[in-house]
């Protein structure tokens, strides 16, 4: 077995390193994300840029997962499946690790000041997988972790 990691694009945030630390620091900020998801104006919006299976894929998603200020947790075809905070490093890492999952899963969240905007944020989402199982989950998990950036740069952003 060896870790293998997969990195978000960089994400840039309008809010300072602090400001962005602030939020995603606590898990718990992400119900505001299911909440804006509800919106017919954002769906609508949304509609246009994915097909309506993909959404109400994640639709469902959103509606089964749970947010607590350390962990997020989410009933999957294998059980619960959670990601709980073990590290937080003020103010520029926040670092979860799976719990229920068939897969071994880190997620650092990185964040640093950006001279042009507030801040800029990178997920690297580790996976401790043998060889044969590296290309089986390379596609979903680099998807993971783009999926996994572009929801929590959406809180920060959506947050005053």
């Amino acid at each position: 077995m060896s870790l293998q990691k997969y990195e978000s694009d960089v994400r840039h945030l309008n809010k300072s390193q602090a400001e962005a630390y602030y939020f995603l620091s606590d898990l718990s900020h992400l119900t505001a994300l299911r909440a804006r998801l509800t919106d017919p104006v954002v769906q609508e919006k949304l509609h246009e840029q994915l097909p309506s299976d993909r959404l109400d894929q994640i639709l469902r998603f959103m509606e089964k997962t749970e947010f607590t200020p350390d962990s997020i947790s989410v009933d999957s075809p294998i059980g619960r499946v959670m990601l709980r905070v073990v590290e937080r490093e003020e103010p520029k890492l926040i670092k979860l690790a799976s719990e229920g999952s068939p897969v071994p899963l880190t997620l650092w969240v990185q964040i640093v000041p950006d001279e042009l905007l507030g801040s800029k944020m990178r997920i690297t989402l580790g996976a401790d997988v043998n060889m044969f199982m590296k290309a089986l989950v390379a596609k979903p998990l680099q998807q993971a972790a783009d999926g996994i950036a572009a929801a929590f740069a959406a809180v920060v952003e959506m947050n005053p």
